[in-house]
């Protein structure tokens, strides 16, 4: 039991990591959040292409359902005329 006792408390093995393990661990660290904030960015434009394209997609299709009816109403009046 004195031997329990004297082991740290925080988990720690006592050992001092080496100061290169200690520079890689931070850099995978901060690479790891600027990934994961570089996705959150790319989802965010990703979504406003995407809403921005259905809206000009819905544009031209009101246009062509406008152009279809007038080019029926033309049809019809040309036939009428015969």
């Amino acid at each position: 039991m004195p031997v329990l006792a004297t082991l740290p408390k925080n988990g720690h093995h006592g050992f001092k990591k080496h100061a290169f393990i200690v520079r890689i661990e931070k850099r995978a660290k901060e690479l790891h959040f600027d990934f994961f904030h570089k996705q959150v960015w790319l989802h965010k434009l990703l979504s406003f292409i995407k809403v921005l394209t259905l809206k000009v997609e819905t544009k031209i299709d009101h246009l062509l359902r406008a152009l279809r009816k007038k080019a029926q109403e033309l049809d019809k009046e040309l036939k009428k005329k015969k």
